[in-house]
């Protein structure tokens, strides 16, 4: 009887070791299976913006010499200004969105005597694209019509006429109220 435990000790070690390895390729499949799963289902990232917005229309505005107030009237609050640099307004934005590549646009105001010199700035869009780009999602089809069909609408008893409205009860409230604070006799 011992000398069949000793001959099927090594039978069950194999056993054991290929039972191991089987265990192991399992492991590493369901592993496999649940990193193609995080990279299939992504949390949903919101639209981050960020800066000013400034158009093809508002830098059509600009002309040269015009006062520092008005270019502020006209763009908005840089979102720089450099201390080092007195004369230079700096506008930045960027929009990062979901599925989409990162933009980012510059324009650069530069100033002299307090009078607006030059302006550099990156390709603007107008304010009709722009919009555009905000827009999540297409729409998916023609907007349903909102009328009730005449058979739903002869369910429904039909008005008298305007005049014959009945008033509501707040339309009835009092028109003069006590005052708040008690008087002083």
């Amino acid at each position: 009887m011992p000398n069949n435990l000793l001959r099927s000790g090594p039978f069950f070690l194999v056993v054991l070791v290929l039972s191991t390895l089987v265990g192991c390729s399992t492991i590493n499949s369901a592993g496999d299976t649940l990193a193609q799963a995080a990279q299939t289902v992504q949390p949903y990232k919101i639209d981050i913006v960020q800066g000013n917005v400034v158009t093809r229309e508002q830098l059509a505005v600009l002309r040269p010499g015009m006062p520092r107030a008005m270019v502020q009237d006209v763009l908005g609050t840089s979102l720089l200004v450099s201390v080092f640099h007195a004369n230079r307004w700096d506008y930045v934005f960027t929009l990062k969105r979901q599925g989409a590549e990162p933009q980012s646009r510059r324009v650069t105001v530069f100033f002299a005597n307090d009078a607006l010199e030059r302006v550099e700035a990156d390709e603007l869009p107008s304010e009709s694209e722009f919009v555009a780009t905000l827009k999540s999602s297409p729409n998916k089809g023609p907007l349903p019509a909102l009328r009730a069909p005449e058979d739903k609408l002869q369910t429904f008893p039909a008005p008298s006429g305007p005049d014959s409205v009945t008033p509501s009860p707040a339309a009835t409230a009092p028109t003069v109220y006590p005052p708040l604070e008690p008087t002083q006799p």
